[in-house]
């Protein structure tokens, strides 16, 4: 038994994982963005994917959000198999994504933004959108959350980068979802903003959520991760407990150089 299944062994004896990949593949024609990979997610989890560009990365994380069907391999949730052939069917399940690009509106204020695309309704036929609710839960979950805005009436053209991303990842939260993925969620931020969304990925595990996040900053994803996933050519090359590792190992990994 190699270091590398008695280190997944001992961390799947403790507790199952709630999302399981099996052997996932991903062509698009000839290119194999995806070859044989298994990645797994423990409850109240962050796992780090890390590899350099075109390691398949982003590929894995459609898949697993519903933009991308897998080309072959399973999918186990909670212990069932699924599929999951959209991003709608994905939050029905409780998988929820902030992407990189974070989807915002810039010309609505921030309760339209937090319920963009789920607006509350009220009255018999449900046609008119529950503005009171919108705020009302715009305020407490940013409460809960510790997350501060200028003001609600604010357009988010306004917002700073840090409360653009702080912003994308609390209006998940109403939705109940106990999976997040988050794509480079401190792309582009200084370092005290960088610090607020991390500190916010850590309180979406203590209030239970698994986190996979996707980063290229080393120092981030030691900061917060307990599990570093290495992909590397649309496969996984590694997979390490942050506190058995160091930044130095999973470089090599990365880039595949000789570990010996």
């Amino acid at each position: 038994m190699n270091e590398s299944q008695v280190m997944e062994r001992t961390v799947s004896t403790a507790v199952q994982p709630i999302l399981e990949l099996k052997g996932i593949c991903k062509y698009f024609g000839g290119i194999h963005a995806l070859d044989g990979v298994d990645f797994d997610v423990y409850p109240q989890e962050i796992v780090a994917v890390v590899g350099d560009n075109g390691a398949g990365k982003s590929t894995l994380i459609k898949i697993i959000a519903g933009v991308h069907p897998p080309t072959a391999g399973e999918i186990i949730l909670y212990g069932k198999p699924v599929e999951i052939n959209s991003p709608l069917q994905a939050r029905e399940l409780g998988i929820e994504t902030v992407y990189q690009e974070l989807a915002l509106v810039d010309t609505r204020d921030v309760p339209a933004n937090f319920f963009l695309g789920r607006e509350p309704t009220r009255g018999k036929a449900g046609i008119f959108v529950d503005r009171k609710k919108m705020v009302e839960e715009t305020v407490r979950t940013l409460k809960e959350l510790g997350i501060s805005l200028p003001t609600l009436d604010t357009m988010v053209r306004y917002l700073s980068g840090g409360q653009r991303q702080s912003l994308a990842i609390g209006r998940i939260m109403p939705w109940g979802g106990k999976i997040i993925i988050m794509d480079e969620p401190t792309a582009a931020l200084g370092v005290k903003e960088s610090r607020k969304v991390l500190d916010l990925v850590l309180k979406l595990k203590e209030k239970g959520c698994s986190v996979i996040i996707i980063s290229h900053n080393m120092r981030h994803v030691f900061n917060i991760a307990d599990r570093i996933v290495v992909l590397r050519g649309g496969k996984k090359v590694g997979e390490r407990i942050k506190a058995q590792t160091t930044p130095d190992e999973i470089v090599k990994l990365i880039v595949g150089a000789d570990m010996l």
